[in-house]
């Protein structure tokens, strides 16, 4: 095989500028910082109480509730919903592997469905089959920043007497049918870790939901079980989002749409201008609002468009290389290639390119040459 390259600008493209992030807000950045730090109170303060009634707002829901993580959120939706040894929780085959471990945390067994080709997420069609009388829940995930179709997830729902526990983790701002992710289906777990549309300065989740009963449980399960310092009417867990995480979030949140757009402005120009015969883009379903978390590519030699685009100094990830089934944690489930055909076909050909807010016109157009000069010949 041989590459055919075309020259481009030697400047560097990194994967994502977090960096620039920081100095877009240093001085507002700053400011809260040092707020929380004269007021004293570092855990479930002002700052966490205020961020949860915005970010609530926001997603267009009763509450939100903040928890340390984006695993930990999952998690903590699944105690609370009393799910456990015994049940089945149905969730994408195709997806990271937190959405799993979520389930594994609370001792559920893990029913996987494989996901519709051209949008990486969840099969709707595919999840009637895999429920059973043990069938508790359906974790769909917004994968990459492109809300599942909820309305036909929501209805197998009903009919089964199911819980919805959205992973949202690369979903924030996202739109199905002009409601936000978060608030499609029973309660909604986010990430806010730092590459993450919405991203804290290190590891900060949250939870929406409009169920008053669940979101009380949470809270509880969030602080060591309790409600009442010392008094703990549940046996829960150490998962509070940090007082300063939340006073940063609150500044960032104010950015968030101006962000997405520039997001899409970006990935529209890669979705008009990209054209090469060995390259399979993005596909959107209809009446959605992607959120553009990542811009995912699909090549049946992933290996040598990574190498082509590194030799001309632009960044690459792969999200993800091994499926969930595939991974070691998961071996005494001893499901083998070929298990989930799918995921495995999309888990080798995926290839994510670098986007993300403060990308500059140069950086987009220097991909989308290079990426026009790709030439495989086998």
């Amino acid at each position: 095989m041989t590459l055919t390259v075309k020259e481009t600008g030697n400047f560097s493209v990194p994967f994502l500028e977090l960096g620039e992030t920081y100095q877009e807000l240093k001085n507002e950045l700053t400011s809260v910082f040092q707020k929380v730090m004269d007021s004293g109170w570092y855990i479930l303060g002002e700052e966490v109480s205020k961020f949860e009634e915005e970010f609530a707002a926001y997603c267009g829901v009763t509450h939100c509730i903040g928890v340390g993580n984006g695993l930990d959120a999952l998690h903590l939706i699944l105690k609370a919903y009393d799910i456990g040894e015994g049940d089945e929780v149905i969730v994408p085959s195709n997806t990271f592997i937190a959405t799993w471990l979520a389930v594994s945390y609370v001792g559920a067994k893990i029913i996987p469905v494989e996901p519709d080709e051209r949008t990486f997420n969840i099969d709707p069609h595919e999840i009637e089959k895999a429920i059973t009388p043990q069938t508790k829940a359906i974790i769909p995930v917004h994968l990459y920043g492109q809300p599942t179709k909820m309305d036909e997830i929501n209805a197998i729902a009903k009919k089964y007497d199911l819980h919805v526990i959205e992973d949202a983790a690369q979903a924030h701002g996202a739109l199905y049918k002009g409601k936000k992710t978060g608030s499609l289906g029973h309660a909604a777990g986010f990430s806010f870790y730092p590459g993450k549309n919405l991203g804290a300065f290190g590891d900060a989740g949250a939870i929406t939901t409009n169920d008053d009963i669940l979101a009380e449980k949470i809270r509880m399960l969030r602080n060591y079980g309790s409600k009442v310092k010392y008094t703990h009417q549940l046996k829960g867990y150490n998962s509070r989002l940090d007082e300063l995480q939340a006073a940063f979030l609150r500044v960032k949140l104010r950015y968030l749409d101006k962000w997405n757009e520039r997001r899409v402005l970006i990935a529209n120009a890669y979705l008009n201008s990209i054209s090469n015969k060995n390259i399979l883009l993005p596909k959107l379903d209809e009446n959605i609002n992607h959120a553009w978390h990542l811009f995912v590519v699909r090549t049946s030699d992933r290996n040598s468009l990574q190498s082509y685009l590194k030799s001309h100094h632009i960044d690459t990830l792969i999200h993800y290389p091994i499926p969930p089934h595939l991974q070691q944690a998961y071996a005494e489930r001893n499901w083998k290639k070929g298990s989930f055909p799918i995921s495995e076909d999309i888990h080798n050909e995926v290839l994510s390119l670098p986007i993300g807010p403060h990308m500059n016109e140069p950086s987009v157009q220097k991909i989308i040459n290079v990426v026009n000069g790709y030439l495989l010949d086998e």
